[in-house]
């Protein structure tokens, strides 16, 4: 069998492997970039409880590796009696994670906005609730937007992490052909496969950037 024969056989599998990718990477990312916003506010204007919490929580899981942060969710949450399907329960240590980096890349932008604009918008009689959502938010998440959409670009990459816990996505779609055949040809398949889906979402976010960036 040729080269492109093969890769034509094998294809259907990598097609499930990359609708499994495609999935994990939709429903955690849906999630990332409200939740971070959410906090991030609160961790500049919250109560001091929440935002020691919230702290708490980007300590947490920027400082521990998310394969650690995977294995005790799926294989650590039965042993406590939770049962949760593996999808679920990956899709949701993913969100967790970035939602801990963008949260951080959030914080900072909303503190880096001049104090005069909360001074101005005092003056003017706008809420403290008012002047973050209608004159803060806009101008952060512009701010923001390069470093997020980095992250949202290597989440897609931090998929191929659920072929640890038996996840049939791109990368296990590409062992299991590799192993069956003896062939590095699926792994350069899957290679390819990651390198095309990341150059798509590359174009999306600069384009995102570039249409953010004109409103400036």
């Amino acid at each position: 069998m040729s080269s492109l024969a093969y890769v034509v056989h094998i294809m259907p599998l990598m097609l499930i492997g990359l609708a499994t990718t495609l999935k994990m990477y939709f429903w955690s990312f849906i999630f990332i970039l409200p939740l971070a916003v959410f906090f991030a506010v609160l961790k500049v204007t919250g109560p001091l409880p929440i935002r020691w919490l919230l702290n708490i929580y980007t300590w947490v899981w920027r400082g521990t590796p998310l394969l650690l942060q995977m294995m005790i969710a799926v294989f650590g949450l039965p042993m406590m009696g939770v049962r949760i399907p593996k999808f679920a329960v990956a899709a949701g240590v993913f969100c967790l994670n970035n939602t801990a980096y963008v949260t951080e890349i959030m914080r900072a932008a909303i503190q880096s906005v001049d104090k005069g604009q909360y001074e101005a918008c005092q003056v003017l009689g706008l809420s403290r609730v008012r002047t973050i959502l209608a004159i803060i938010l806009p101008q952060s998440i512009r701010i923001a937007l390069p470093p997020t959409c980095s992250c949202m670009i290597n989440l897609v990459k931090d998929t191929a992490l659920v072929t640890v816990i038996g996840q049939m996505d791109l990368s296990r779609s590409a062992f299991i052909s590799a192993q069956r055949d003896y062939t590095i040809i699926p792994y350069i398949v899957a290679f390819v496969m990651f390198v095309l889906l990341t150059s798509v979402l590359i174009k999306l976010f600069s384009f995102f950037e570039k249409r953010a960036m004109a409103y400036d």
